[in-house]
């Protein structure tokens, strides 16, 4: 069903007080996330709400040695909010504690997310495109927000969000575009580290592309995951991670001009063992499916094709465009609650809130407000053919 773009939020300033402004305009959405992850948790994990929160507890020392801001913010955003800080940590956590319990049973997970990218040399207009569908819990769809952020200490940004989490899929003033995928292996046993939507807040603080590599290797991760990085300059690539340290990245380029994933490794060079093959066996299928769609239209790719990849019903009810199946309990269904498509170079944003096969696109120009300079000059311009 088609709701209308997500609730906007603008917020400004340092660390806590863009927080507390966050929680303060979402308040009823992060109030709805804290509860319904109290009944996604005890599904999953079978933990209470007192138990999650302290398995939360354990990563609070991990994310403040990896970057103090990012408490700062869950900090206030608690306070905005009107929630307990632990339950604004226990919901940025639940990925390593919904993927550790999916890592012991192997039966179930939410079905994720089809993400792309699409180099200059392969679209319309030569410049880089970038976007995925989120696929997530139904509930979500209620507690969804659009956080646009002006920051005192690094670029500005807007993501595409759960309310109370710290970003998820969304573009900086430096140029920089940021999609992702959930992925789960043997490993992911939710032991503390810096957690999956921390690392996502992080990459919106990258100002080169270098910077997400950085940002994703300097500290042990808790989770698996893929990060898809793009930058206004054309540049594109994918990283796959699993829980651990650098040596845990793999790097994959664009093929033919395009990146496609889902949510399993495809990347050679991993060789542990790839839970998401059975707990999201649909995976597999979206990606071929994206792959086919891609080989079979001729160049140029374009705003439009992506819009109809990312609605597309192959393999329903588990296609690209995800609807709820009817052979699960509710609690175990999922659905594409966003789709987004991003111009980094232009600071475009084209979302559809809801499943894209009904949900139009609407844009969000952001041309204006993600125009602050970098830190680093650039004196120099990207080679042109």
């Amino acid at each position: 069903m088609h709701r209308g773009v997500y609730p906007r939020i603008e917020v400004e300033g340092g660390p806590a007080e863009r927080g507390r402004q966050y929680g303060e305009a979402a308040r009823e959405r992060v109030q709805r996330s804290v509860e319904a992850y109290g009944e996604v948790f005890a599904h999953y994990a079978g933990w209470d709400w007192e138990r999650v929160r302290a398995e939360a507890a354990g990563y609070r020392a991990p994310v403040e040695a990896y970057e103090p801001r990012y408490l700062e913010e869950m900090d206030g955003l608690a306070a905005g909010a009107a929630v307990d800080p632990l339950d604004v940590l226990a919901i940025n956590v639940r990925t390593e504690i919904m993927f550790a319990a999916t890592a012991r049973d192997l039966s179930r997970a939410p079905a994720e997310c089809t993400s792309f990218a699409a180099v200059p040399s392969r679209t319309a207009d030569g410049e880089l495109l970038v976007g995925q569908n989120w696929d997530w819990l139904p509930h979500a769809a209620d507690t969804t927000v659009i956080l646009e952020a002006r920051q005192d200490d690094g670029p500005d940004f807007v993501t595409v969000v759960e309310a109370g989490l710290l970003a998820k899929v969304g573009m900086n003033s430096a140029g920089m575009a940021i999609a992702t995928n959930a992925l789960v292996t043997a490993a992911d046993q939710g032991r503390p580290g810096v957690p999956y939507h921390v690392l996502l807040r992080a990459l919106h603080d990258a100002e080169t592309p270098a910077d997400t590599m950085t940002a994703l290797g300097r500290r042990e991760r808790s989770s698996s995951a893929n990060y898809l990085v793009a930058h206004a300059d054309g540049i594109a690539l994918d990283v796959e991670a699993a829980p651990g340290d650098y040596a845990q990245l793999f790097v994959g380029y664009p093929e033919h001009g395009v990146i496609l994933h889902t949510n399993h490794f495809a990347n050679p060079g991993f060789d542990g063992r790839d839970v998401g093959l059975v707990s999201m066996s649909d995976s597999v299928f979206r990606l071929m499916r994206a792959r086919q769609l891609v080989a079979e239209h001729p160049r140029p790719l374009d705003r439009e094709f992506f819009e109809r990849l990312l609605a597309d019903h192959a393999a329903h009810p588990h296609g690209v465009c995800c609807h709820p199946d009817p052979r699960l309990q509710p609690a175990d269904q999922s659905a594409t609650l966003a789709s987004v498509i991003m111009e980094p170079a232009t600071r475009r944003l084209w979302v559809a809130a809801g499943t894209p096969c009904a949900a139009p696109f609407e844009l969000l120009d952001y041309g204006g407000w993600l125009d602050k300079p970098p830190a680093v000059r650039r004196d120099v311009r990207a080679f042109a053919a």
